[in-house]
C-alpha cells in the first residue's frame, strides 16, 4: 500500500466561541448562500454557451461552487456544535477563556493575545485557539505568574503583565 491520502483525524477543536465569534459565523454563513445564488446563475450562464470541455468560466464556476457547498455543509454541522461563551469568568484575575493577555518575553517584549474557540482564529489580530500550546500554557494562571512555553523551536518564558475581559480595545 503506496502513500495513500490518508490523513489522521483532526483533534475535535474545543465548542467554545466568542458572541463575536459566532455572530461573524452566522454572517459567514448567509454570505456564502448569497454568494452560491450568485455562482448558480453565472454557471447556468456558462453552461449555456455550449462546449463545456473547453469552458473555462463553466469549470471555474462548478469549483466553486464545490468550495461554497463544502464550508456551507461545515458551517451546517459546526455552528449546532458550538457553545457561545457570553458570561465573563468568576474570577477575572485568572485567564479564562474569551481572556486578553499581555506577556512579556525574557527580552522584555511584550505581545497581546485574546484566547478564543478554534472557529475564530486570527492571528494577526492576536487571536489564538484555546486549543493551541500557548493557550494551554495560559489557561487558570494568574497575574505576574511565569509561564513555560514548549515550542519545536524550544521552550518560551513568558510573564503575565495583564488579563482582562474588555471587548477588544481595537
Amino acid at each position: 500500500m503506496g502513500m495513500g491520502r490518508y490523513r489522521p483525524p483532526q483533534p475535535k477543536a474545543s465548542p467554545y466561541i466568542t458572541t463575536q465569534g459566532y455572530e461573524a459565523l452566522q454572517r459567514e454563513l448567509t454570505g456564502l448562500w448569497q454568494r452560491r445564488a450568485d455562482t448558480t446563475k453565472a454557471l447556468s450562464a456558462a453552461a449555456a454557451e455550449g462546449d463545456r470541455s473547453e469552458n473555462a468560466e463553466y469549470i471555474y464556476r462548478k469549483k466553486e461552487l464545490r468550495e461554497i457547498d463544502r464550508r456551507i455543509r461545515y458551517l451546517q454541522k459546526r455552528l449546532p456544535d458550538l457553545t457561545v461563551v457570553r458570561e465573563r469568568p468568576g474570577d477575572v484575575r485568572r485567564v479564562f477563556f474569551g481572556a486578553w493577555v499581555t506577556l512579556e518575553d525574557e527580552a522584555g517584549e511584550t505581545c497581546r493575545y485574546r484566547i478564543v474557540g478554534a472557529d475564530e482564529l486570527n492571528p494577526q489580530a492576536g487571536y489564538i485557539s484555546m486549543d493551541s500550546p500557548l493557550a494551554g500554557a495560559l489557561l487558570k494562571k494568574g497575574l505576574d505568574d511565569e509561564v513555560v512555553v514548549h515550542t519545536p523551536g524550544g521552550d518560551a518564558t513568558y510573564c503575565i503583565c495583564t488579563i482582562d475581559y474588555g471587548e477588544s480595545t481595537d
